[in-house]
């Protein structure tokens, strides 16, 4: 009878104490399995956002893209009237700044002068740096204009270049966070495995069955949340 009881009383004990460890892998997987939750709706969030900055820069971008493009019919067209101006006080007799080493100098009171006047001030360095070229001289600029060198250059389209790199780095930022979320949905699945094993494990009537769904489900918690500590965080 003693050996009875002191078997019976072996059992509970080791039955208490399968309880008391699925108890306690319970209440860490639930823990766990909150901060998991959390992580990815903090991520969800950082996508959302992501994408929305990715949108914005882009249209930001078109934007700049299309006043660029204006800001170059300008200069276009003021540097077309120019020459016009240029070949028709050649034409006419009148004295149109050409000098005799090819280059060109503004005369006062004439039309090319009151033209190049009003360039607008980003054209002006590649005007000037295409002048030094000689262009009107023998030979030489044939088939150059000013909007070839690389004086000529506009704000509007360095500012549409930086935001379209900034929208690409916004949308990479974006999916990267949508895979951050992704994970951590993930790991949520297998710490509901977890409560899953320690819960069952603790309905069981066999010591065996018992002590082995929970040691599976201890292993399976440890390798989890060794997993979970590696991703990033946001908080």
């Amino acid at each position: 009878m003693a050996r009875e009881g002191s078997a019976e009383d072996g059992a509970s004990t080791m039955s208490r104490r399968v309880e008391l460890l699925a108890t306690v892998l319970l209440a860490l997987a639930t823990l766990v399995t909150a901060w998991s939750a959390f992580q990815s709706a903090k991520w969800s969030g950082v996508q959302a956002i992501s994408f929305s900055a990715a949108n914005a820069a882009r249209t930001e971008s078109s934007r700049a893209s299309t006043e660029a493009g204006l800001q170059q019919t300008m200069d276009v067209t003021a540097f077309t009237s120019w020459v016009d101006a240029v070949a028709s006080a050649e034409r006419t007799g009148n004295d149109s700044g050409l000098t005799d080493d090819g280059g060109w100098e503004p005369v006062a009171g004439s039309q090319p002068a009151f033209l190049a006047d009003r360039f607008r001030p980003e054209f002006v360095p590649a005007f000037e740096a295409w002048l030094d070229t000689a262009p009107f001289a023998a030979g030489s600029g044939v088939g150059t204009t000013p909007f070839a060198m690389a004086d000529y250059q506009l704000a509007a389209t360095q500012t549409a270049d930086t935001l379209l790199v900034e929208a690409g780095q916004q949308s990479n930022k974006a999916i990267e966070s949508n895979a951050n979320s992704d994970r951590y949905v993930l790991m949520s699945i297998v710490f509901a495995i977890v409560l899953l094993f320690a819960g069952t494990s603790t309905k069981l009537g066999h010591q065996v069955a018992r002590r082995g769904l929970l040691g599976a489900a201890v292993v399976v918690f440890v390798v989890a949340t060794v997993v979970v500590l590696t991703f990033p965080k946001q908080f």
